[in-house]
């Protein structure tokens, strides 16, 4: 391809997003450039403090457990206070605790302030899905998810990098610069982001004209709590990566600079390929799509069990990534898909809780698996979930309701103002279809341009899960 053509691909890219979008894919790049507690926590405590194997191994599932524990509490918040405030009590709350736990000494203190910690880090993820959903177009969805997911990447791949430097001088000045990067977050959440979440259609009795949506709205619909069970196990394989296969690496002899070389492929992938590849699967049928990466993830996974050199491992890793370049940003437009108007925030914290109860699972399945019968069954396991899940999905999606077009949106929707190129100018939102999948007014008068923020065309070209969760 020419220059010309890569430059118009890359404009095509990121054209068409409305600038609130960019604020919060900003927002989520300088928190994923501080991830430092995720990637050293273990090395931290073993290395740095002198406590096991055992209790760093203990914290890491207390900060996973925050996590669960947070994903459905978040969701409501988001939907009852509002995606803003979410995200900014979600983010304070991580800076604060982040901070105070570089600070910690004794060992119950330290696991307690980690749960915080993941209980706090974790809350934003269903505020950020949801304002996603509300401010962008339905036909444009995908491309949104998909390159909010490449900041994470291209964030967490570089504090990666930054905080192996930053370890050897002093782990708590990791944590100050992880709790100022997130500070900064909400410092731009509280500054450039309007409320979202979209306004409750009124009877002319004054009452909402639509039922309450809670927790147990979303635990009978059967279609969509289908859709989780598939993303626990899609994400049970996904784990996998940074989990059992480390550990069956090291029992075949190579070292860990050999796995880093491994597992390197995945995040120089997903930089690479994730924008191009959205670009190819825009549009495409999310059934076909979610069977295809599903296999591929299994089998990907499973090809592992035939490894025997450092290349052959990185043609695994390829293959599975491969799976998750395509899997992540379809599977985040299927949940919100799903989801009612103004449930989406409670809908992406129930998908959030998918990740993070297989963050949990998936240690204590691998270590278990590989010392009881070896890494080849873990190896095997990977390819029947994989096909599993393939099977599920044809299965639950073959009447899924087609999405709503944007005419039929624009129709009756929004009144007082248009929805145009994805940017939302002016008026508020007096009636709504029921049913419809539009995207949140925001007010005039709190969207702020920004100056110099939208991407050069140098950028898309160019954008784990290891701490990323979709």
């Amino acid at each position: 391809m020419s220059v010309a053509g890569l430059r118009r691909a890359a404009r095509e890219s990121v054209s068409g997003l409305p600038r609130e979008f960019w604020w919060l894919w900003t927002s989520t790049l300088v928190n994923r450039l501080g991830a430092f507690v995720a990637t050293f926590m273990a090395l931290y405590l073993t290395l740095d403090r002198g406590y096991s194997a055992s209790y760093a191994g203990l914290v890491a599932a207390l900060h996973g457990l925050g996590g669960v524990v947070s994903s459905l509490g978040a969701g409501v918040m988001a939907d009852r206070l509002g995606r803003r405030p979410t995200l900014l009590i979600a983010q304070s709350s991580t800076a604060v605790s982040v901070a105070v736990l570089g600070f910690m000494q004794h060992p119950v203190a330290i696991a307690a302030v980690a749960f915080v910690v993941g209980m706090a880090s974790n809350a934003s993820r269903p505020a950020v899905q949801a304002m996603i959903a509300d401010i962008v177009r339905p036909e444009d969805r995908v491309r949104a998810f998909s390159l909010n997911y490449w900041a994470i990447n291209l964030g967490f791949a570089t504090s990666s990098m930054a905080a192996g430097f930053i370890a050897e001088y002093s782990y708590l000045a990791g944590f100050l610069g992880e709790a100022a990067m997130t500070l900064i977050c909400a410092i731009v959440i509280f500054v450039k982001l309007p409320e979202s979440r979209p306004e409750r259609a009124k009877s002319p009795a004054g009452k909402a004209a639509e039922p309450e949506v809670g927790l147990g709205t979303v635990l009978r619909d059967g279609r969509f709590m289908s859709v989780v069970g598939l993303s626990f196990l899609i994400a049970l394989i996904f784990m996998q990566g940074h989990v059992g296969l480390p550990l069956a690496m090291g029992a075949d002899g190579f070292s860990s600079a050999d796995f880093g070389m491994a597992i390197a492929v995945n995040g120089v992938l997903i930089v690479a390929l994730q924008i191009p590849v959205t670009r190819f699967i825009e549009h495409r049928d999310p059934r076909r799509l979610l069977i295809i990466s599903s296999l591929l993830a299994g089998y990907g996974f499973g090809l592992t069990a035939f490894a025997g050199s450092i290349g052959i491992y990185a043609l695994t890793v390829c293959v599975w990534t491969l799976a998750e370049i395509v899997n992540a940003p379809t599977q985040t437009g299927l949940v919100v898909r799903l989801s009612p108007l103004h449930g989406r925030g409670r809908y992406q914290g129930m998908y959030t809780l998918s990740w993070s109860v297989a963050a949990l699972v998936a240690p204590l399945m691998s270590g278990f698996v590989i010392d009881r019968y070896g890494a080849e069954w873990l190896w095997g396991m990977c390819a029947v979930l994989g096909t599993v899940a393939g099977l599920g999905y044809w299965l639950l999606m073959r009447n899924l309701p087609a999405e709503a077009a944007p005419d039929e949106v624009a129709a009756g929707v929004v009144s007082g103002g248009d929805v145009s190129g994805g940017d939302v100018s002016g008026g508020d939102v007096s009636a709504e279809v029921p049913d419809a999948d539009v995207p949140a007014k925001v007010p005039a008068a709190g969207a702020v341009t920004p100056s110099g923020v939208t991407p050069p065309a140098a950028v898309a070209p160019a954008v784990v899960p290891s701490a990323a969760v979709p």
